[in-house]
């Protein structure tokens, strides 16, 4: 079985709200933040409803999560602050990991802001060591993430990884986090050479030390390195190439992560479309969703097809003019799915009944294509 999930809230009852939320996509695995990712207060883990979360888990069937560590951890930093910050805060992040049972933290390597890129990855390794030798006591390891080459950032190639890897002493503890949009920004072609990036990777770093996958759609074209998030097949990789990512043997196992965006008119009624994109990618819409949810595709496909607009044509065709032409973009700043959603709603295509939830998880299903929707 597909072990897949998304990025889930650990808010409230910590473990026992992730669990649930995890259960009501459909979810085979998450990941979890243990406090917010963008400062250092936490509550202590014992009153985060572990034993509870852990007890969801096994009667859903669910057994590897994913940490991801917060933002703020920068190891490539050359202020002393903050290099001791970053070392200090990932060596409690893994202790807080290491007591919910969890294997593996995600990381992004860090940035060298006014360094450059040599200075950045032996910093990066040196923290590493820091943190390693501090935690020595615990049976966690350091995923750590491909990036997509945003700013300063490290960890934008296969070549940056392995250097830090190779300068970090117990580096049996580190492994890697491959993210689908942060891979296709760096510039490597998942859509028509996946094979080759992979080997290359295996050549590089090494295909075993993967050991958790973020699924992603991205809004950019590849090589952009912009880092910015897409619904699965509302973006420039697309739902087929997703597929062959999630069921590439070379990847089989491992838990893959959805951190695609929550969309809506109104940002308090933003809903993520985790459960159909865990379905489709699964293969299992029609159990999940029912035969009126498939009718209802079909007539999404029926429209579409009148109208002349194609799946992945009108979503690189709008990507592009939103990205080439400023005009335009001032004129329309709307993104690929809420220009559909807005055509489907003014026509009448589908129930007025359904929510704006239920009609973005539709259209999420018709994005996947015919020969791909067959399957589910």
């Amino acid at each position: 079985m597909l072990k897949i999930g998304s990025h889930v809230s650990f808010s409230d009852k910590g473990l026992q709200t992730a669990a649930k939320e995890a259960v009501s996509y459909g979810s085979s695995t998450f990941m979890i933040y243990t406090g917010a990712p963008q400062n250092t207060r936490r509550k202590p883990i014992e009153s985060l409803y572990i034993e509870e979360g852990k007890a969801l888990m096994e009667k859903a069937g669910i057994g590897e999560i994913v940490v991801h560590a917060p933002y703020i951890i920068n190891l490539g930093s050359y202020k002393d602050d903050t290099f001791e910050l970053a070392v200090n805060f990932l060596q409690e992040e893994i202790r807080r990991t290491d007591y919910i049972g969890v294997r593996n933290i995600v990381l992004h390597p860090g940035a060298y802001t006014d360094k450059d890129a040599e200075y950045g990855i032996a910093r990066i390794a040196e923290g590493l060591n820091e943190v390693l030798a501090g935690t020595s006591g615990t049976n966690v390891n350091i995923a750590l993430e491909t990036m997509a080459g945003k700013g300063t950032e490290i960890g934008r190639s296969f070549e940056e990884i392995a250097a830090i890897i190779d300068k970090v002493q117990s580096n049996e503890r580190l492994t890697v986090c491959m993210d689908t949009c942060h891979m296709h920004d760096a510039g490597y072609d998942l859509i028509h050479d996946l094979d080759g990036v992979l080997e290359q990777f295996d050549r590089i770093v090494g295909l075993d030390r993967v050991a958790v996958v973020h699924i992603n759609d991205s809004k950019n074209p590849r090589g952009a390195g912009k880092d910015r998030h897409a619904p699965i097949g509302a973006g420039w990789l697309g739902q087929a190439a997703i597929s062959n990512i999630v069921n590439h043997e070379a990847l089989k196992g491992r838990p893959f992560i959805l951190e695609t965006p929550w969309i809506g008119k109104e940002d308090k009624m933003e809903r993520p479309m985790y459960e159909v994109e865990i379905a489709l990618l699964r293969g299992e819409v029609k159990n999940r969703f029912g035969d009126s949810f498939l009718e209802d595709v079909e007539k999404l496909h029926r429209f579409f097809e009148k109208q002349e607009i194609d799946p992945r044509g009108y979503v690189i065709d709008t990507w592009t003019l939103l990205k080439n032409d400023a005009k335009a973009k001032k004129a329309d700043p709307r993104e690929p799915m809420e220009r559909l959603y807005d055509l489907v709603l003014a026509e009448s295509v589908l129930s007025s009944e359904l929510t704006e939830e239920q009609l973005n998880q539709r259209l999420t299903a018709w994005f996947a294509g015919k020969e791909l929707f067959a399957k589910v």
